[in-house]
């Protein structure tokens, strides 16, 4: 995967997959991220080797089916979509009788227990950033139409940037909360569609965002950028010990702008000489959005474990 160039899929298609996720299900590389044409929110690529990209299908859009809203922000909201008024309220939400929304850093996991593919990501109105909710949506594959469930404030908090992480048979949503002044760490419902428990409230005023969290050894590390809008900034990282123990304090994580990029995710791939793990992040352009690209880096541990990354032109992931 070359760095900061745009990509294309298999039909020679640019591939729109930016504050995305990837998956690994029966064989398969999954790749969710933002696509900002036209009506569609989410499109989804797969892989079987992690370099060439196959177009499957627009996984959100505003014309995406909905189903009532179950998880509400608020008590004048659940009355607004009550009985067969839902699916309208919902539309009129992913923009089908407003302005286009923003739908940003989709995230996918598997839930074994239901069978459901379930999307979490960042939602705004489209109008401004005052909602700062996240929302839901879920699929009975992991290459179709998802069904939008709405949107909802965790336990009354804001959240913006976010991510997915599993562990074991237990999920955790974590997002900026409080203006992005705090990530708050959520452990989710067994049907990964509610959040079950705020479980960390992490660094308070520190202005974390872009999280990113993976598993090695035993240890939990999260990656994070501070909060500077389009502009890249020092990345850092942080470890613990579990998901809702005592996290470490921030480390510094690349140069000063991260090599002019934000994370995304961070994709573990085992290979014959064992687990590896690689930064993904994006290099945005704020003032033409569909010119930002991808980044591909491999993280390295020294000899204590601690993560680092170094830039490279170009990065090996299968």
């Amino acid at each position: 995967m070359k760095n900061g160039v745009k990509l294309y899929d298999t039909d020679g298609n640019e591939l729109h997959a930016h504050g995305g996720h990837m998956l690994f299900h029966n064989g398969w590389y999954y790749w969710y991220g933002e696509d900002r044409r036209d009506n569609i929110y989410v499109s989804c690529y797969r892989s079987a080797d992690l370099e060439h990209w196959e177009f499957r299908c627009h996984s959100l859009t505003a014309d995406s089916p909905t189903a009532p809203i179950r998880v509400r922000s608020d008590l004048a909201l659940s009355h607004e979509i009550a009985g067969e008024r839902a699916d309208i309220a919902i539309v009129r939400e992913m923009g089908g009788n407003r302005c286009r929304v923003n739908i940003e850093r989709p995230k996918v996991l598997y839930n074994r227990l239901t069978g459901k593919f379930v999307m979490w990501m960042h939602y705004e109105n489209g109008m401004n950033y005052h909602d700062a909710r996240c929302a839901v949506a879920t699929c009975d594959t992991p290459d179709g139409e998802f069904t939008y469930h709405g949107s909802f404030n965790p336990f009354g908090c804001m959240s913006r940037d976010c991510t997915l992480f599993e562990d074991g048979d237990t999920a955790y949503f974590i997002s900026a909360a409080r203006d992005n002044a705090d990530l708050h760490v959520y452990r989710l419902s067994e049907d990964y569609l509610n959040v079950d428990e705020q479980v960390k409230s992490l660094w308070q005023g520190e202005y974390r965002e872009a999280p990113a969290v993976f598993k090695r050894e035993g240890k939990y590390y999260m990656l994070s950028s501070f909060c500077t809008g389009w502009a890249p900034n020092q990345g850092k990282w942080a470890s613990a010990d579990s998901m809702e123990g005592r996290w470490s304090m921030l480390h510094l994580f690349g140069d000063e702008t991260t090599y002019r990029s934000q994370p995304a995710f961070v994709l573990p791939v085992t290979k014959d000489d064992g687990e590896h793990f690689y930064y993904i992040a994006d290099r945005w352009n704020g003032k033409q959005y569909f010119d930002s690209t991808y980044i591909f880096l491999e993280i390295q541990f020294d000899e204590a474990g601690n993560p680092y990354i170094e830039y490279a032109d170009e990065c090996v992931l299968g």
